[in-house]
């Protein structure tokens, strides 16, 4: 029985990066045919950073049980870090594949440190409370950043809280994180390609993560906390372990993220709670705890706006409709019966039993 349990899990992963990877090939397969718009085009990464924060998300709200709304925080996080070590490293480090590498690296180590000082008051609230802590703590984070000035010069880095002209700059020096105005000329790194592979590392960590030991305590800390202590699980290490993980995860996006803005500015008001709230929807439409729907709905509500364009005023209603659709659809209990009953597993076992 144990097994035939471990074949399912096994057989729902490779399920799900298979859907990753045939929708890579298809999509390659239309822009080298020409079959896929510019403004489409440009939408690929930003899917892949959608996709990796729904994901990243759903491993806190979803299989952890808590509700977090500073994940724009931990990605600002992320974004800032390792957009400043590619400006700061640009002359340095001239591989651009290898600068962006370890600035991913950079942005996840940083996210997942700040996740982890956060967590550790924060995680001890529970329900409305900690929605509320983790919101004001991602607020915080962007507001910190946007009153930050650095600047390099050749005597080193320069910080200041004040203006950019308090940096004391020599002649050669460069300003780099321009406080409100954020950073501007990161190089533009990011492609779809290193988008979908920064996907699978996500999966492969989420996903082996579930499966594991550790992620069996994660869950039953989810499902009863008290029977969870009682049996002698680490409550505050279990927690603390999702939750960084998580936030490194959303670094990692962030990084992603700021890497393909080109001539355009990553400003700390990109980071704020709506994008916070933006990545909840993801999670809840896709099914709290459903990583394969978190894939699906991240893809899904980045592309309809776009795709919607041609309707002018029509475009957010039908939007808005869908959206209903999709909620009743995922969480309406008469729509999950009847999802159920009428599904391809069990329509293939009652073909079977006639036979």
């Amino acid at each position: 029985m144990k097994g035939l349990k471990l074949n399912k899990n096994v057989k729902d992963n490779l399920i799900t990066y298979g859907i990753v990877i045939i929708a890579y090939v298809i999509m390659q397969i239309m822009i080298n045919t020409g079959h896929i718009s510019s403004l489409l085009q440009g939408l690929l990464v930003p899917l892949c950073v959608y996709v990796i924060l729904a994901v990243s998300l759903n491993l806190t709200v979803g299989i952890l049980g808590e509700l977090s709304l500073g994940h724009a925080g931990f990605m600002c996080v992320g974004a800032f870090a390792g957009a400043f070590f590619s400006r700061y490293m640009e002359d340095v480090i001239e591989v651009s594949l290898l600068r962006f590498v370890i600035a991913i690296i950079i942005g996840a180590i940083s996210a997942g440190i700040v996740g982890f000082l956060i967590g550790m008051p924060v995680l001890r609230l529970r329900g409305d409370y900690l929605a509320i802590v983790t919101l004001a703590f991602g607020e915080i984070i962007k507001n910190i950043i946007n009153v930050l000035y650095v600047g390099k010069d050749s005597s080193g880095i320069h910080f200041s809280m004040k203006d950019s002209m308090s940096l004391g700059l020599t002649e050669d020096g460069d300003v780099i994180i321009n406080g409100a105005q954020g950073i501007t000329g990161t190089p533009k790194d990011a492609t779809f390609t290193i988008g979908i592979v920064l996907i699978i590392i996500t999966l492969v960590v989420v996903l082996n993560l579930i499966h594991s030991r550790d992620g069996r305590a994660i869950m039953s800390i989810r499902d009863n906390l008290i029977a969870a202590e009682s049996i002698g699980i680490n409550i505050t290490k279990y927690k603390l372990m999702a939750f960084s993980i998580s936030a490194a995860l959303a670094g990692m996006a962030g990084v992603l993220y700021s890497h393909n803005l080109s001539s355009l500015m990553a400003t700390p008001k990109n980071f704020g709670y709506n994008m916070s709230i933006m990545i909840l929807v993801f999670v809840v439409l896709g099914g709290i705890g459903n990583i394969r729907g978190s894939i699906i709905s991240a893809v899904i509500l980045t592309l309809l706006p776009e795709l919607l364009r041609g309707l002018s005023n029509y475009r957010m209603l039908i939007y808005s409709v869908i959206l209903i659709v999709m909620m009743l659809f995922n969480w309406s209990p008469k729509l999950i019966n009847l999802r159920k009953k009428y599904s391809l597993r069990r329509l293939f076992k009652k073909t079977g039993e006639v036979r």
